[in-house]
């Protein structure tokens, strides 16, 4: 019966209230917000916010880890913003629709030779006092584990001269253990992945707002900034080398 509701609410979000995204009404990030938590409680996943306040600055870059698909409608319910996502994302059923309705920045993961576009384009939105996210990681791990940012994107913010927002994402079971329900990785399916949320009785998010970091003027040195603030201190190639899962589907970077 859960799985049922939950699959019938889903289904009724992605033809009955998610267009409302592609109308330009004012609000609009109140109402992105509002369609990414019902996105979410249809796939039995609730949020609980902690760290610093959310500051409505224009133009901030966001980044987090990268676990799933599931991080792009926990960010949106966080911080409304625009998304640089693999380009093969837009075409996903359903979910595809929404991400062309989220404005995604689509970057194609085959083709580096065009990420200094994919950077300019993310440059002028910051300008344009947009917020985007970005997931530095450059693809997806299990929640246990997890990969260096990588600069590129970082770069983003410092031509623009605008801030980073780093949010730390963590998936947990109700009694408060990890959980890799939300996990998209190695040869997941977008269906396996779906089946495995609406199935689990229930997954909270965790998504602690970290302090804002000054762009500066050394992309690696700003990368390295907000892995810390991301991760904490302690040390990442030990948290990798304890666990068992890894890396899988180069999502979103």
């Amino acid at each position: 019966m859960r799985v049922m509701v939950r699959t019938a609410l889903l289904l009724l979000l992605l033809v009955g209230v998610l267009p409302l995204l592609a109308v330009p009404l004012p609000g609009r990030s109140h109402l992105q917000r509002s369609c990414c938590r019902l996105v979410l409680r249809s796939l039995g996943v609730r949020i609980a916010l902690s760290g610093g306040p959310i500051r409505n600055l224009p133009g901030v870059l966001v980044v987090s880890g990268h676990v799933s698909w599931v991080d792009i409608f926990v960010i949106g319910a966080v911080m409304p913003g625009s998304f640089v996502a693999k380009s093969e994302m837009i075409g996903w059923p359903g979910l595809g629709i929404l991400a062309r309705m989220m404005k995604v920045i689509p970057i194609e993961r085959a083709n580096l030779r065009r990420l200094p576009d994919v950077v300019s384009a993310v440059a002028d939105r910051l300008r344009d006092g947009h917020t985007v996210v970005a997931f530095p990681e450059g693809t997806t791990w299990c929640g246990l584990a997890f990969g260096p940012f990588r600069p590129a994107m970082f770069q983003a913010a410092i031509d623009a001269g605008r801030p980073v927002q780093p949010l730390r994402l963590s998936y947990h079971h109700r009694d408060g253990s990890l959980s890799t329900a939300a996990a998209y990785i190695g040869d997941d399916t977008l269906l396996s992945s779906l089946c495995r949320l609406v199935t689990a009785r229930r997954t909270v998010v965790h998504v602690r707002v970290e302090p804002l970091q000054l762009p500066g003027a050394d992309r690696r040195e700003l990368a390295a900034r907000c892995e810390v603030a991301v991760r904490g201190a302690g040390s990442l190639s030990a948290l990798v080398a304890r666990s068992g899962c890894g890396q899988g589907h180069a999502l979103v970077s």
